[in-house]
């Protein structure tokens, strides 16, 4: 997946996206300028709230550049076996260990450079090597492998 444009300016490359309707912007003023209007999650659906939209919803504990990571990106699997049921992603949501940990600025910074790598492969098999991704991943298995 390679960089992203800013949907308001339309001429810098993204580094954030709103936390409750997902829009890609590249800084603050056109962050600003998008928050002029409402704007709207676009995952809500008949008022019910998911766990996992309720962490998005309410950034309380996890920066913004952590909540990009959370957010639905188009992928080709080959084997829909690793693909995650909804109840494991609600699971992990809805985890406060898991919460706790990404407040964790040396993993938030390891998910981000994932998460914008062209080559995210390469850069997860990097972050294999540092031990906060490592107790992290692993606390991810256990939510939901119990």
């Amino acid at each position: 997946m390679g960089p992203r444009q800013c949907q308001i300016c339309h001429e810098a490359q993204s580094k954030y996206k709103c936390p409750k309707c997902y829009l890609l912007y590249c800084s603050l003023p056109c962050f600003k300028k998008h928050k002029e209007l409402p704007c709207v999650n676009p995952t809500s659906s008949e008022g019910k709230t998911t766990a996992a939209e309720s962490l998005v919803e309410k950034p309380s504990a996890v920066d913004n550049i952590v909540l990009e990571a959370l957010v639905e990106k188009p992928l080709v699997v080959d084997k829909t076996s690793e693909v995650l049921q909804k109840f494991q992603l609600e699971a992990i949501a809805s985890s406060s260990e898991i919460r706790d940990a990404l407040n964790n600025k040396v993993l938030q910074e390891l998910i981000c450079r994932i998460d914008c790598s062209p080559n995210a492969e390469n850069e997860l098999d990097k972050a294999m090597a540092e031990e906060a991704f490592r107790m992290f991943t692993e606390k991810i298995l256990s939510t939901i492998n119990p």
